[in-house]
């Protein structure tokens, strides 16, 4: 069940990078990304500022949300270089939820440093330009997209409530974000989210230790759960896109257990969807 034991105090960004058979995560609050391949060893690269998300380009290259740009990253050598600024000019905010889209975008939320009210937006990198989708949000999480490209997923963890907006065929929001699951009168707090290739949400639970899965009606399905409190952001991987992994955090705890902040790896009985790649131009 552990797929790595080394412990993070904020994971997140959890991706599956086919190309390379292995999971690339985030521990944001030591700014720091690791890829560790199913057959390999564990890499990391630290960065100067929080980093939180990634987005495939191809076999070598992501795209990094970081708290002030979005970069271009090498894999190969570990060089970057910046495509745009990302809320630069707010000392307040940092990324912190983000994935690619079907149609080549990269969605990015921002929250403010200590989770200030309303601090934070959405975002969307399309073919170079960044265009802000909706804010006043709190703590943006559970970006996600439906395998047929025209609905996407986001939460503020904040509010309890998984919203759900149409795609239009460039993957541009269309009308107004619905409520899609609502988690509030169990008292979950719904963190990172992806979808299956049938449409199921499965919705890391921040303080529940469980990956919870909803089918494509919004409906409970099942829960996967962890030995970690704090399951931060959920990924489908492995060579047959069967393998649930999960980050989890000690953030916020006084006495961490012993796989507390680890990142594990569940075999599912379901398939994923393949990671999207973002087109930069």
């Amino acid at each position: 069940m552990i797929f790595d034991d080394t412990p993070c105090a904020l994971g997140e960004g959890a991706l599956w990078h086919s190309d390379l058979n292995a999971l690339i995560w985030f521990d944001i609050l030591s700014r720091r990304m690791y890829l560790k391949p199913l057959d390999g060893t564990r890499r990391h690269w630290d960065f100067d500022d929080h980093v939180s998300a990634a987005g495939i380009v191809d076999a070598d290259r992501l795209i990094v949300a970081s708290s002030r740009a979005l970069m271009l990253f090498d894999l190969r050598d570990g060089s970057r270089q910046d495509l745009t600024p990302l809320e630069a000019d707010n000392p307040v905010t940092r990324s912190n939820d983000g994935r690619a889209d079907p149609q080549g975008g990269f969605w990015i939320g921002t929250m403010g440093l200590n989770a200030e009210e309303g601090a934070g937006s959405i975002w969307r990198f399309h073919r170079g330009e960044l265009c802000k989708l909706f804010g006043d949000i709190t703590i943006t999480n559970a970006i996600c997209f439906a395998p047929s490209g025209d609905a996407a997923c986001f939460t503020d963890t904040a509010k309890g409530v998984i919203m759900r907006v149409r795609l239009d065929a460039d993957g541009w929001p269309v009308g107004e974000a619905e409520p899609f699951i609502d988690l509030r009168a169990e008292g979950l707090n719904p963190d990172g989210a992806v979808m299956d290739a049938e449409g199921g949400l499965w919705s890391a639970q921040w303080g529940a230790s469980r990956v919870a899965r909803y089918d494509a009606q919004g409906r409970f399905d099942r829960a996967v759960m962890l030995p970690a409190a704090h399951v931060s952001c959920p990924a489908i991987g492995g060579p047959e896109l069967d393998t649930l992994f999960a980050t989890s955090a000690t953030q916020g705890m006084d006495s961490p257990g012993p796989h507390d902040g680890c990142t594990f790896a569940v075999p599912l009985d379901g398939k994923g969807q393949a990671e999207h790649r973002v087109i930069l131009g």
